[in-house]
This record gives structure tokens, C-alpha cells and sequence, in this order.
């Protein structure tokens, strides 16, 4: 660690209250899952409690004393020990370079869209993220709160739903906000047995109350809200129906929802099964969705691009030429598909996606020579693929050394702009690193490196995500953590510039406090934020 990260190590674990290790509860798998679902998650109102809640959130609304985020590994690592050498976290470590994907997680996944929104008429950003009720506890809390753009000032967060000792953040939540205002809050499930649950709030552009709307089969969900279509409620999500297949429902007023929809089941003759993963965005009355294809349900062979739109919320789909497409998409060869990654070897993982201001949809990919970190699947290519009109065209942005490294697409002010952790953090080749800010001034087709957004960090950081209508100075924002070993994690928001990083407090004495500046170049965090 070099003098930088070690000084700003030290203020953080002495100015802003991480203090020393708290005491770890710990996922017990089947008993934990049943538990989680024999805990009813009606409906909330707002109750203030102390550091260290025990109230289910079913029974009441909790508010917790600062931010932090969710940690979590699928432990086929070697944990990092204080003299550079390697600690068995398991007798045989599945990867010799670390983890599929750990770390700071409270922003995951890149499949939960989206997380952030800015609200003008309020002035407020809210967002949702994965966080826990200490640090270094591996207990999942799906939150929500707000950063108030006139007063510089959040909340302490709000416990919309407790996963009842889940650690995993495959169950974090994501974010809709209706025309009147109205919170919705989709928190996700995993496979078939952990359920996903909507919740609304009781008041508009209010955290202070929730009421449980269903409980349902719904992961990495994707809720949208489209003005003026007959069922403004359109939802992208996955369920593990062989293995993971894409569905679409569509509502009127957000509690009586159409039947499923499946959207896309792609096999070869002979296989059985299959699975995507996808990212979706709306412009304007246009809900547009990029997906790969898991190869005989094989999450670990993901491959190939496909894209599709609608025009109507969902009720006809087509491919980016406005060719009708039948769904569900079954064939591997179809009308959609954007490239064919199969048969160059690579494995393609997806990001985010945005629209241009002509409508023309782009997506933001890592391609790797498969799913094993470290060395032997490099390069990892980070790649911008966009439709020009008359073709689909792909570059290059960079290269990064982690599948899991994640970071958005922006388009903002005729500047195309990439926040992605690709310089290597302080655990090099594990999920995360240093932000970095690149730019185009060519709609994608040739990007320069601008800035550092982070560095001299003690963790990595990871999945940066971008709010829905974003406004400085919260115009991207993430966790941070460390992939090696079970560590704190703080949440961090920054401005269109990335030269203005303001950390989110992670210990609260008041019911609201002001966020601060984190002044890499001094390595501390220096000041309260002005609004």
C-alpha cells in the first residue's frame, strides 16, 4: 500500500466512523432461505430506530444509522493476507486468481436497471442499493434514499424489504418512479424458490413509507415507467424456467400486471436448456433490450449480442431494422442477432445500454477469452457496440482485467462518456479497480482517456451506475470493497466531470447528514459538500 492509500486508509478508518470490525453474521444457506420466506413484508411506516435493528421490515419501515454496502464472495478465492501472501479462504481454491465475481456489491447487477432516478420536481435523486446493517456483516438489506441536490444533504436510508439473512445481492433492488411521483420498488429473487416482491410508497417522492404490492418469481428486474402508452408499467425480467429465459409484464397501474410474456428461450437442436442475461433502456415511447445467450444453459459459455425494441410498451417486438419478430426469439441464427461472439471464443459480457437522441441503440460490452479471472482469458476488451442506421459497428474503448469490471454508458451533452473501473485497483485482477472517465466526441467510434475519477484507494471499486434524467453533481454512483477478504463498504456518487467524488456517511448521529468531498489527490475526504 503506498503512502496515499495508506493515509487515506487511516482517515477513513478514524475520521469518517468505520471503526473496528464488527461481529460477522453469516449466511446458513437452507435455513437462512427459509426463514427469509416465513418473514411477511406487508406494509411499512416510517419508525426510527437505533444502530443495530431488529424489527423485520414487514412490521415496520427501519432506518439505519449511515450507508454501507453489501459484501459478498462466492469463495473460490484466496484471501489476501496483511503481508502481500495468500490465505486459503477453502482447502481448494477454484480459481487460482481469485473469485468470479466478490467485493462491494451494493450496486449490483449490471441485470438490475436501474437503480438511480433524479426527480426535478423535488430536486432529489433517490436510488436503491444493497446495504447491511454493520460493516463486515453479510446479512442483505434492499434500501432506498435520497440525495437532496438543494441542501447537499441525505437521509439515513430506509429498509424496504429484509432478506431475512440472504447475503447474496442477486437480490438487491431496483427503481421506478411513476408520473405522479410514487416510488416502485422491485426487489429481486433468485431461481425459483427465493421470491421478488414489489413494494410502493405510501407518498409521493417519499421514502418514509411502503406497502407491499406482490410476491412473485422475478429476478434481475428491470421496471420502467413510459409516458403516454395504455400500460405505462413495463417490466423486464428473468425467470429460471430452463435456466434463465427472459420475460416481459406490463400494467396499468402497477398492481394488476398482464400474464408473463417470455421474450427469448434460444437453444441449438438438442439442447436442454438455455438462458440470458440482458440490459434495456427507453427513449421516449421506444423500450429497446440487449441480451447474450448461455449455450446449452451454460452461464459460464455466455456469448453472442442480440437486440430487440418495441414501440408499444411490449405488446409487439422487432428487430433494430423495424422487422416484426415473433416471440419468444428460440434460434440462435435470428433477424436480432447483433454479432455472432461464438465463433470468434469469446465470451461477452453485458453492461449497460442507452439510446442516442435519434433513437439508435448502443451498448457497452466486455468480451474475454471466458469465464476464469486472471491472466490466461485476456484480453478483456471493453467494447462500445451502436447501430449507425445501416449497420452495427463495434470499438474499443479499453481494456480491463476482470469480467466482472462494470462500469456505464453516458450520453450527455453530445459527449459520448464511459465511467469504468479500468485501471487496476489496489487488488489487481479481481472485480473492480480505479474509475477512469473516458469520452468520445465521435458518437463511439474513436474514445480518449480524461481522467481518474478514483485513486490511491485502499478498495476496489465497482459497478457504476447512472440515474434515470441524472443531474450533477450525482451523476454516477457506486460501492466500493474489497474482492480478497470480507471488508467494509462505503457508497460514492460523482459528478459528469469525475473530478468531484463525494462519499455518502457511513455513521449517522442525525436524521440527516451532509455528504463529503473525497479528495483523492490528499487521499482523505476533506469537507462537506455544498449543495
Amino acid at each position: 500500500m503506498n503512502e496515499k492509500a495508506m493515509a487515506r486508509h487511516q482517515a477513513l478508518t478514524t475520521g469518517i466512523g468505520i471503526g473496528p470490525p464488527r461481529r460477522h453474521l453469516l449466511w446458513c444457506g437452507p435455513v437462512a432461505l427459509l426463514v427469509g420466506l416465513a418473514i411477511p413484508a406487508i406494509s411499512t411506516v416510517a419508525q426510527e430506530v437505533g444502530p443495530n435493528p431488529s424489527t423485520v421490515s414487514g412490521e415496520s419501515v427501519r432506518r439505519i444509522n449511515g450507508y454501507r454496502g453489501i459484501w459478498f464472495t462466492l469463495g473460490q478465492f484466496y484471501g489476501q493476507g496483511e503481508d502481500g501472501g495468500y490465505i486459503p479462504m477453502r482447502r481448494q481454491p477454484t480459481f487460482p486468481y481469485g473469485d468470479k465475481y466478490s467485493g462491494g456489491l451494493a450496486t449490483y447487477t449490471a441485470k438490475h436497471v436501474p437503480l438511480a432516478v433524479h426527480c426535478p420536481e423535488v430536486d432529489k435523486t433517490f436510488f436503491v442499493y444493497g446495504g447491511a446493517p454493520e460493516d463486515e456483516q453479510r446479512y442483505l438489506l434492499c434500501m432506498v434514499s435520497y440525495y437532496d441536490h438543494r441542501t447537499g444533504q441525505v437521509p439515513r436510508p430506509v429498509v424496504v424489504h429484509d432478506k431475512g439473512g440472504v447475503d447474496d445481492p442477486h437480490d438487491n433492488p431496483s427503481l421506478l418512479i411513476d408520473d405522479q411521483g410514487y416510488l416502485w420498488i422491485f426487489v429481486s429473487g433468485r431461481g425459483r424458490t427465493r421470491p421478488g416482491y414489489k413494494y410502493r410508497s405510501r407518498s409521493p417522492y417519499s421514502i418514509d413509507g411502503f406497502e407491499q404490492i406482490r410476491e412473485e418469481e422475478l429476478t434481475y428486474p428491470q421496471p420502467w415507467w413510459i409516458d403516454g402508452l395504455e400500460t405505462p408499467f413495463v417490466h423486464l425480467f428473468t425467470k429460471y424456467t430452463g435456466v434463465r429465459e427472459l420475460y416481459i409484464e406490463r400494467s396499468i397501474d402497477g398492481r394488476n400486471w398482464t400474464e408473463d410474456q417470455k421474450l427469448a428461450g434460444i437453444r441449438r437442436d438438442g439442447d436442454r436448456a438455455g438462458g440470458h442475461y440482458q440490459t434495456s433502456a427507453v427513449w421516449r415511447q421506444r423500450i429497446g433490450t440487449f441480451f447474450n445467450r448461455h449455450p446449452g444453459g451454460n452461464v459460464d459459455k455466455r456469448t453472442d449480442l442480440y437486440y430487440l425494441q418495441s414501440d408499444d410498451g411490449g405488446v409487439t417486438w422487432t428487430d433494430v431494422e423495424g422487422n416484426p419478430v415473433e416471440t419468444p426469439v428460440v434460434d440462435v441464427d435470428h433477424s436480432c442477432r447483433v454479432r455472432d461472439y461464438e465463433s470468434d471464443g469469446r465470451n461477452v459480457y453485458l453492461k449497460n445500454m442507452v439510446f442516442d437522441d435519434q433513437g439508435r441503440p448502443a451498448c457497452l460490452i466486455v468480451t474475454s477469452g471466458g469465464h476464469e479471472p486472471g491472466p490466461p482469458n485476456a484480453p478483456r476488451r471493453l467494447k462500445l457496440v451502436r447501430w449507425t442506421d445501416t449497420a452495427w459497428v463495434e470499438s474499443q474503448i479499453t481494456q480491463v482485467d476482470h469480467n466482472y469490471d462494470m462500469g456505464s454508458l453516458i450520453i450527455h451533452d453530445d459527449q459520448w462518456i464511459v465511467m469504468v473501473p479500468s485501471d487496476a485497483g489496489p487488488q489487481a485482477n479481481h472485480g473492480g479497480g480505479e474509475i477512469v472517465r473516458w469520452t468520445s466526441r465521435d458518437a463511439g467510434a474513436t474514445w480518449q482517456r480524461q481522467n481518474a475519477v478514483t485513486e490511491n484507494s485502499i478498495r476496489n471499486h465497482n459497478y457504476v451506475r447512472h440515474p434515470v434524467d441524472a443531474a450533477d453533481p450525482f451523476f454516477v454512483f457506486w460501492a466500493d470493497g474489497n474482492p480478497t477478504e470480507l471488508s467494509p463498504s462505503r457508497l460514492y456518487f460523482a459528478d459528469s466531470t469525475g473530478r468531484r467524488v463525494h462519499l455518502l456517511p457511513d455513521q449517522m448521529d442525525a436524521d440527516k447528514a451532509p455528504v463529503q468531498v473525497v479528495d483523492f489527490d490528499a487521499s482523505v475526504p476533506t469537507k462537506n459538500a455544498a449543495p
